[in-house]
């Protein structure tokens, strides 16, 4: 079994990462029995300054774009997508755009742990397909269970300054390194910004053992939409 580690970085409110965290599961799925995905995900607030109880979605997105219209354009394209994908996002649900910072810190939290891939799929599945807010505490501590962790410990973790420094000292390594949308999916030599094909994820992860992997490739899609 050839082990490969794969490093994501994301944001939770970014539709085309929930599209990305898709294909990569897609993707290790495909591998299965010969390569074994390790992933480890990184934080990327693409609002690293909104307050802690967020923004009513409609005047965030408003302003952001211009107009209403136009957002209601942009999620119905990402709606489609998502179809495709088998992926649900019910934007009518999502009333408020969260401060991200206390999910990225429970998934820190869960990878300590170990794998946080669960807890990860079910944070996108609250906020895009739910509507829940994922910037509250509570509705945190809920996906992390529905993730299998023991809520009660997320809780208190969540309550605490656990996992901050740590946060906006990856986020901090993250800017300096050139990142400035996501999804950006590293696999070995092979870096992939937006969210690109399974296929394409499959190729590098079966490449990291002789090292072809390709350099770097752009896929469709990014954070600069969130």
């Amino acid at each position: 079994m050839n082990n490969v580690p794969v490093e994501v970085t994301s944001d939770f409110i970014c539709p085309w990462c929930y599209v990305a965290e898709h294909r990569l599961a897609e993707a290790a799925k495909q591998v299965a029995g010969t390569h074994e995905v390790s992933i480890k995900f990184l934080p990327f607030e693409l609002n690293p300054t909104m307050r802690v109880e967020g923004m009513d979605r409609k005047a965030y997105r408003s302003g952001k774009f211009g107009s209403w219209e136009r957002s209601l354009a942009m999620d119905a394209h990402l709606a489609e997508v998502g179809k495709a994908e088998g992926l649900a996002f019910n934007y009518d649900r999502v009333l408020v755009t969260p401060n991200t910072r206390r999910a990225h810190r429970l998934v820190g939290w869960a990878q300590e742990r170990g794998d946080a891939s669960r807890l990860v799929h079910q944070l996108f599945y609250a906020y895009f397909t739910e509507g829940r807010d994922i910037g509250s505490l509570a509705v945190l501590a809920d996906v992390a269970a529905d993730a299998g962790l023991p809520r009660r410990e997320a809780e208190t973790w969540l309550s605490s300054e656990g996992g901050v420094r740590e946060v906006l000292e990856l986020e901090t390594k993250s800017l300096a390194s050139g990142t400035h949308a996501v999804p950006r999916i590293r696999i070995g030599s092979f870096v992939a910004e937006g969210a690109v094909a399974v296929s394409r994820l499959v190729d590098a992860i079966k490449a990291v053992r002789s090292e072809d992997a390709p350099r770097a490739t752009v896929g469709r899609g990014t954070g600069r939409q969130s």
